[in-house]
């Protein structure tokens, strides 16, 4: 044998040490893949709530880098050779997947909403169904604090544009902005407004500020992503504690002296003219623009079963530590549920019960699904899947289970079984929803004509100068 061929032998050994386990690696790979999507398919779970990765298959090249940027785990996969979402509930949004395809073929975003009556139709402003009406954060159908700060910063660009034309206009007491709701979205578009002198206030039916987040756990970690919020700067953690997020929205509103007023629930809005009257618990407020930055929870979901009135029943936790010794049983499959479940089990001396009517918990993160299976596996939390809670009782809950009616000793139900959307309120307004009979053209709506040289009369239905922002846009075009 000569050099030469010992050269080339050695390469190839080499090269085969290399490539061979990488391609088993890579088959093995599909081939589950393939398996979480045909699972997904049966459970239902393959579509989203909201957010979704929408992959160009003629662009992809299957390489599986959106698959490994994702920090929710099994959101996507690669079938055939190409990208395809495993798991759509588990998207949040974050948007790693985007930003990890080298050939940009993936868009977070919310698609094609003509049929989807759980999300109000909107333009690339954000602009609902009724001129001057902006919907922006969770209500809009995107999730994270990021997304709910450039949707707000968005909004108010919009309104910055057409507010002078509508001050000549008249009302001269009314204000320029009116802001539902003092969570993150509601906040960020408040902000934002004071950096543009617009005058504002902000009606929060709550008595501090957060929205949903000032109903979560203590110490609960708040997906952020680096941000830039008005009047603050730069919150360059991916993450922050619940108690931290809620310190730097208070600083907010110390520097901008923003004008909130807390326990004022909207009961109405109205239009007149180029003017809207909102009704809350102290009055009516007049307003040239109106932006709605309610949550999607809305009134806790009730069971609607026997005892369900009993004081022992929570719609939240707020503390887990105040609960020790306990027998408790939590109902749901979300997030909320397996993380008071997880913060539940680990106080001493709890008993924890979990309840979810499906086989297995679907729409959880995936670090509260690496949690919670350890918890299951060491005994510390018992899952009731494929049940329902029948009736709660003063010492104890009835439920039934695919091998029968079971009664379980308890002394607390936490009951995580989402909200009632504002929607009602909202049909009220004169929003529209995807899929809601209306006399006017949906086509006229989602396809205005040419913008004009100058923008359009404020109240009326309006082109901007500029063309429309189409990034995380809601309707698909």
């Amino acid at each position: 044998m000569n050099a030469e061929t010992l050269v080339w032998g050695l390469a190839l050994l080499i090269t085969a040490a290399l490539v061979v386990p990488y391609a088993f690696a890579f088959r093995r790979r599909r081939h589950a893949d393939r398996a979480r999507k045909e699972e997904a398919v049966r459970l239902g779970i393959d579509r989203p709530l909201a957010q979704y990765p929408f992959i160009d298959a003629k662009r992809c090249i299957g390489c599986g880098a959106c698959v490994d940027a994702c920090p929710e785990g099994d959101v996507l996969g690669v079938v055939g050779g190409t990208a395809t979402v495993v798991n759509g509930l588990r998207c949040v949004g974050h948007g790693r997947c985007e930003m990890a395809c080298p050939v940009g073929a993936i868009q977070v975003g919310l698609g094609d909403l003509k049929a989807r009556q759980d999300i109000p139709l909107m333009d690339g402003w954000q602009e609902s169904t009724v001129p001057g009406l902006f919907i922006t954060g969770e209500l809009a159908g995107l999730a994270l604090v990021k997304n709910a700060v450039a949707q707000s910063r968005k909004v108010i660009d919009r309104v910055a544009q057409l507010a002078p034309a509508s001050r000549r206009a008249g009302g001269g007491d009314a204000l320029d902005l009116l802001v539902v709701g003092a969570g993150p979205a509601g906040l960020a578009a408040a902000g934002a407004a004071h950096e543009r002198g617009l005058s504002l206030a902000v009606l929060e039916q709550e008595g501090d500020l957060g929205g949903a987040l000032f109903h979560y756990p203590r110490r609960k970690m708040v997906l952020v992503q680096p941000v830039d919020l008005p009047l603050i700067g730069r919150m360059k953690e991916a993450e922050y504690a619940k108690d931290n997020i809620l310190a730097v929205f208070k600083e907010m509103c110390r520097v901008g002296r923003l004008d909130v007023r807390f326990r004022e629930r909207v009961g109405g809005i109205e239009k007149s003219g180029r003017l809207f009257s909102v009704r809350s618990s102290s009055g009516v407020t007049a307003a040239r623009f109106v932006v709605l930055a309610l949550g999607r929870r809305g009134s806790p979901r009730k069971l609607g079963i026997p005892g369900e009135e009993l004081p022992k029943v929570m719609y939240q936790l707020m503390d887990a530590e105040s609960y020790q010794s306990q027998r408790l049983l939590i109902v749901g499959g979300g997030d909320s549920a397996a993380e008071a479940a997880i913060g539940l089990a680990r106080q001493p001396g709890n008993r924890v019960t979990l309840s979810y009517r499906r086989e297995k918990l679907v729409r959880i993160k995936k670090r509260n699904e690496d949690q919670i299976s350890e918890l299951l596996a060491q005994g510390r939390i018992e899952g009731l899947f494929n049940s329902e809670v029948e009736e709660i009782q003063s010492g104890a809950v009835r439920l039934r289970t695919p091998e029968g009616t079971r009664t379980i000793p308890n002394d607390y139900v936490f009951v995580f079984a989402g909200g009632e959307p504002p929607f009602a309120l909202l049909r009220q307004m004169g929003v529209r929803f995807g899929g809601d009979p209306s006399e006017q053209s949906l086509h006229a709506f989602l396809f205005p004509p040419p913008a004009p040289e100058t923008v359009g009369a404020v109240g009326g239905a309006f082109t901007p100068a500029a063309p429309r922002p189409r990034a995380n846009s809601s309707v698909s075009r």
